[in-house]
């Protein structure tokens, strides 16, 4: 019974992970990556300049080498460009 459980947590752990990265590839469709709008650690992934290699680790606000995911047609009425 013991080994039934098990492989039942491991399918339902399987088929959340599945859903999960189908939301994620659907958020993505839905965003761009918006220059310049940034605040200070809240960047959405490396700089274009090799300042940094991580999201989050921006050190001052509106940096145009840093982004920020936003939905699309956003990112010019926040004041970023789409690209760097």
């Amino acid at each position: 019974m013991n080994s039934k459980l098990t492989r039942q947590a491991l399918v339902a752990a399987a088929l959340a992970g599945i859903s999960v990265a189908g939301m994620g590839v659907a958020q993505a469709a839905d965003t761009e990556a918006c220059f310049g709008i940034a605040k200070a650690g809240q960047n959405d992934c490396a700089s274009k300049t090799g300042v940094h290699g991580c999201a989050g680790q921006s050190k001052v606000d509106n940096d145009k080498s840093d982004f920020k995911n936003v939905p699309k047609g956003t990112c010019e009425k926040m004041g970023g460009k789409l690209g760097a």
